[in-house]
Order: C-alpha cells, then structure tokens, then sequence
C-alpha cells in the first residue's frame, strides 16, 4: 500500500516543483532574504536546510568534495554552491539547525495569497542591531530620579536668558505702509 509523501505538492508536477525550489533555494542564498506565500516558505526551509547542514566543515577532501557535488545536483548554481560554502556554512557553523525564518507578511493584494518572508538568520541585519543595542543599559526616563539634573540645567537656561536680556536693544516701533514706501524711496522721517 502506498502511503503518501509528506510534501506539499504545490499545484505543480514533479519537475516543475524541483525547478521552482531550486530557484527559490538559489535566489535565498544570493540575497539571504525573500518574498514568496507562505506554502513555497515553508517547502523550501524543507529543501534548503539540509543543503545548509550539508556545508559544515567533514573531515576529509573526499567528503567535501562529495557534499560539493550533492549540494550542486540540489540547485545546480555554481556560484550559490560557492557562496553556499564559503560564506554561509562559516557563519552557521556553531548552529545546530533552523537557518531559516519565516515571518508572515499578510495577504497578497490581488489573489488574497498568504505572504512570507522567509530569510536566513544569521544574515539579519535589524534583529542582530537589536540586540546589540539592548545589552546597553537603558536610558532613564522623566521619572528615575533625574531631578537635579532638571534644575542645574533650568540654572544655565537662567543665566542663559540674563546674558540675552543685557544684550537686548528697545523694540522698534512697527513701521506703517507709508513709512516703508518712503524708506524704499530714501525718503526718511523721524517719527
């Protein structure tokens, strides 16, 4: 009795269902990052994360070589088998599985489609930042005690203000249409 494949089949035959997750499978190692539905998301972390496990450092040439060889008959690219190997597999290498996020994006406008990104963890600039900047100790806030830092700095304003004040001339009268007209024509009256 045949039991059936776990896979999703994606509304595609064999051949073509091979050739889209190659392509995806490539696109995702040249840009580390995709847009696609959530169904090709999820069938390519199926399809590429053993590709992924595949490039950690083998003890041998000769197993090298062949993870080389079983890795390009899976997306025939021989520069994402060379991108693969040389910059990805030294960033995952201390990883034990799960190179890939999806992050669900809504529905697509025109058929109402499931949206996801799907991208490579290690290469995530915005949630790496993130926590870099959160091993800083946080910044207070209004309410942590920073009153005498408020009033040493309202001082300053203070003498700030009374060195402007010293410095102020008398405000000028407001000048009326006639007098502007006269002082583009040069011809002034005192007032």
């Amino acid at each position: 009795m045949r039991h059936g494949s776990k896979k999703n089949k994606l509304s595609r035959t064999a051949s073509h269902r091979k050739a889209l997750l190659m392509n995806l499978g490539c696109q995702l190692i040249e840009h580390k990052r995709i847009t696609t539905t959530l169904a090709k998301a999820k069938s390519l972390r199926t399809y590429i994360e053993p590709l992924i496990t595949k490039t950690k450092a083998t003890d041998t040439k000769e197993a090298i070589m062949h993870n080389h060889r079983v890795v390009f008959s899976y997306l025939n690219d021989k520069a994402a088998v060379k991108e693969l190997f040389t910059v990805i597999a030294p960033k995952v290498a201390g990883r034990p599985g799960g190179y890939t996020r999806i992050i669900k994006l809504g529905a697509r406008v025109g058929d109402n489609a499931e949206i996801a990104m799907i991208e490579l963890v290690d290469f995530n600039d915005v949630y790496g930042k993130s926590v870099e900047t959160a091993a800083e100790p946080a910044k207070k806030t209004r309410r942590s005690g920073g009153g005498k830092k408020k009033s040493e700095a309202s001082d300053d304003l203070i003498t700030d203000a009374e060195v402007v004040e010293e410095t102020k001339e008398a405000p000028k009268k407001r000048a009326t249409k006639s007098a502007k007209a006269d002082e583009a024509t040069g011809n002034e009256t005192e007032a």
